[in-house]
């Protein structure tokens, strides 16, 4: 295995190909724009999912699918939510192939045209507000909590692992309401969801706040969103969450009878995160040498390396291997006892350094004899000291040192990224100073903007920074638009990102 990857320093982005390369996340398929997950990168999307779904579950929501085929004439019913996605969709126009009368192969049969056109999912807001007509009548049919965990499909021309692809895997949530205050307070309760995962889960801080008009969800009245910041400055959206009015309800004539036994629109609201999470997390903790894994979202928490000579030392290295990972597993710690007999020691550290297993034991003969393992934490490398973030544990300490640090790791990891994300995040009064910093620091830029889409389009060309959100958390402080000089009641959150 050859460890050596581009330093982040050197090359950001070939730093992150070559890291999902080299820790077996994933690899580009052979259909062009999109992946293929691969089991390590698919186990820790899997830890994400269940935790996720925990929490949707926990907030009163089920699960449920829809087709992945929608009509055409469903997007066309909601003005807004089809000029934001017509240039995205894949759309099924035959059903049938057939061979070709020349024996070059398969060609589609002309005579297999859809009467209708489909529409590959691109998100599934219409096909469920139909499902929706058929199920509500009267108040008591509301709230309908539902979510989706589905693929979708937005055509991409540059793509990259996890943060764009062609295809991509994701959770849509779409619920239905009777009131315009249920709807917005659940809109906001999963923003939250969002956040409390992000930050307690991945170990990732984010911004709360709300988009723009001209970042706003297509359909949507109000969008809500997390904000997180990766290591080379830039900005990443990690989940949305949609108020949505009665903008589908109208579209689709959803109506029920109150209990005044008055007709009225349902109102509506739809949230989703993506394997692009898979990217942030990546991004946000990961170090020249490989990945780092906040330990509640890593596959394999602990892995032990036996050191041997001989098959009499494999024997009793193995016993004692096996006896400290069944201590642990009855703790709830997932471990690898890596016994690989084609591989040496000093490959297998490399190997699980790079996929950031957060601890590692080492266990030889000598340890035996003392009645001690060597313990690696992989938060703390460095290649001028060989023995950073070693220990030497006693045996009957193993459990319990183990639980400790897997603890300081996840609190650790996300101190980390909590401090990177304030250093670099800054606040300006000046159009010349915002590009400085964009320029020579990046990251998180504060600023005073005075409500209006030409001006946000007129940083957005001239810098290629974009309004991420108007935080809910900050201070409201009226100034002066950094780019017209007109009046702002509040700063904004901008940023160059992906």
């Amino acid at each position: 295995m050859s460890k050596g990857i581009t330093k982040r320093s050197e090359d950001y982005s070939a730093w992150y190909n070559e890291l999902v390369k080299k820790a077996d996340l994933a690899e580009n398929s052979d259909v062009r724009g999109c992946m293929v997950i691969k089991p390590y990168g698919f186990a820790i999307w899997e830890k994400m999912q269940a935790e996720i779904d925990r929490m949707f579950k926990a907030t009163g929501h089920s699960n449920a699918y829809f087709p992945l085929f929608i009509p055409k004439s469903y997007l066309s019913k909601e003005a807004d939510h089809v000029e934001g996605f017509a240039k995205e969709c894949a759309v099924v126009t035959h059903y049938r192939l057939k061979n070709a009368e020349d024996g070059s192969g398969v060609v589609v049969d002309p005579d297999a045209k859809l009467e209708e056109e489909l529409i590959v999912r691109p998100t599934s807001e219409t096909v469920i507000w139909s499902s929706y007509k058929k199920w509500i009548q009267s108040y008591r049919d509301l709230p309908i909590l539902l979510n989706q965990w589905a693929n979708v499909v937005r055509w991409e021309m540059r793509t990259r692992i996890f943060l764009r692809t062609t295809e991509f895997l994701w959770q849509e949530g779409h619920t239905a309401h009777a009131t315009k205050e249920e709807a917005e307070t659940e809109t906001i309760q999963m923003m939250n969801v969002y956040a409390e995962f992000a930050e307690n889960f991945m170990a990732v801080p984010v911004i709360k706040g709300v988009k723009s008009e001209s970042e706003r969800f297509a359909g949507a009245d109000e969008t809500y969103c997390i904000e997180a910041l990766m290591q080379d400055g830039k900005a990443l959206q990690a989940g949305t969450s949609h108020f949505l009015g009665q903008n589908f309800a109208k579209a689709f004539d959803v109506k029920f009878l109150n209990k005044e036994n008055k007709e009225e629109l349902v109102w509506g609201t739809s949230w989703g995160v993506s394997t692009r999470l898979m990217g942030a997390l990546i991004m946000a903790h990961s170090d020249d040498h490989g990945l780092v894994l906040p330990p509640k979202l890593a596959p394999i928490q602990v892995v032990i390396v036996p050191i041997y000579k001989g098959d009499e030392q494999f024997e009793a290295v193995s016993a004692k291997a096996n006896e400290i990972k069944q201590a642990l597993e009855a703790v709830g710690v997932s471990v690898k006892y890596d016994n690989r007999d084609t591989y040496k020691p000093g490959f297998k550290f490399a190997d699980w350094e790079m996929k950031g297993v957060p601890v590692r034991l080492a266990l030889g003969a000598r340890d035996l004899e003392n009645g001690t393992v060597e313990m690696a934490r992989r938060d703390v490398v460095d290649p001028n000291n060989r023995n950073a973030g070693k220990k030497v544990v006693n045996f009957d300490e193993v459990v319990a040192e183990v639980q400790a640090t897997l603890e300081d790791m996840q609190q650790g990891i996300y101190k980390k990224a909590l401090d990177f994300r304030t250093e670099k995040t800054t606040k300006v009064d000046t159009y010349e100073e915002f590009k400085q910093v964009l320029d020579e620091k990046g990251g998180f830029v504060l600023a005073h903007w005075d409500g209006t889409a030409d001006t946000e389009d007129k940083i957005k060309n001239e810098t290629k920074a974009t309004i991420r959100c108007i935080p809910l958390d900050d201070d409201v402080e009226a100034g002066q638009c950094i780019y017209s000089g007109q009046p702002s009641a509040r700063r904004v959150l901008f940023a160059r990102a992906y």
